[in-house]
């Protein structure tokens, strides 16, 4: 691929920081696809180790400030990325961009943004959807919240690890689209966990259910992959997408509609299920674990 951004410096080096469940497998896809040096950094040994088998260097958050042209974080929050961000902007000077490919709330993200700006430096959101398994194998989707230069010059790097690249309008409108994507999928797991006490309650066992209705007019991506490999087989494991992690996404999507006047009761009644899941302990494991809140017999 060309390192020719279409506006701004050339992209000679990229930084990458974060390396967990969906960052270490988007740094593998990046250094083994985009033909440039990558520097990476992560609070954890194992992942870099790993990564150096594909030409990653590790380096600290001052040095990638210094030496890359682009810098993707996939961090675990808003919080995590406002201070990443802050220790690297005493090192950043002019043209370099900045990409945030976690989930953050949409005034931080804005906020960022426009400090960011200020100082001739480019930002974009570009929230990953999908699961670890699209990670894994560079088949994420990716929604961009840039300028049309921003979005040019980033696209090409954001295409090695995910097959969809959508530009959903300026800085921010990546984390609206995906903090909504989120919410659909959460009140999914709920509907669907509902669907699923009530047939086994009427003698249609899950392993009857959901095959079932993944042939009708009641499919979905929720269905065959929350539904079919997390809640029919009863696994949810920890390091995946976490009860958690889904609280806040779903506390961001409130946050918006909070701000627009809006009253969701639908998605306050996920949030109270998520929460219940995490007060009997569930908090770290994979979010359709609230299956274990709507159907306790499970």
């Amino acid at each position: 691929m060309s390192n020719q951004p279409a506006t701004g410096h050339p992209i000679a080096r990229i930084g990458f920081i974060g390396l967990g469940v969906m960052g270490e497998p988007m740094c593998g896809h990046l250094a083994r696809r985009c033909g440039l040096p990558v520097l990476a950094y992560d609070l954890r040994a194992d992942p870099l180790d790993r990564l150096a088998a594909h030409g990653v260097k590790p380096a600290s958050i001052a040095q990638i400030a210094a030496d890359c042209d682009l810098i993707l974080l996939s961090l675990p929050d808003g919080k995590a990325v406002d201070a990443v961000v802050s220790q690297l902007e005493p090192h950043l000077r002019p043209g370099q961009c900045l990409v945030d490919t976690g989930t953050s709330s949409v005034n931080l993200t804005r906020r960022i943004g426009h400090r960011l700006a200020a100082n001739g430096i480019h930002y974009a959101d570009a929230p990953v959807a999908r699961t670890r398994e699209a990670a894994a194998s560079g088949k994420l989707s990716i929604m961009v919240g840039a300028t049309e230069a921003t979005f040019a010059r980033i696209r090409p790097i954001l295409e090695t690890m995910g097959t969809d690249v959508t530009h959903c309008g300026p800085v921010g409108c990546g984390q609206v689209v995906k903090i909504l994507n989120n919410m659909l999928v959460f009140q999914h797991c709920g509907a669907l966990a509902e669907a699923i006490a009530i047939g086994r309650r009427n003698g249609v066992p899950p392993d009857i259910l959901l095959p079932t209705l993944a042939m009708g007019s009641g499919d979905s991506f929720v269905l065959r992959n929350h539904g079919m490999k997390a809640m029919l087989p009863g696994r949810f494991p920890e390091r995946a997408f976490s009860t958690r992690y889904a609280m806040k996404d779903l506390s961001y999507a409130l946050e918006m509609a909070e701000a627009a006047g809006l009253d969701l009761p639908a998605a306050k009644l996920t949030m109270q299920r998520l929460q219940q899941a995490e007060a009997a302990g569930y908090g770290d494991q994979y979010h359709p674990v609230v299956l274990k809140v709507i159907d306790p017999s499970t």
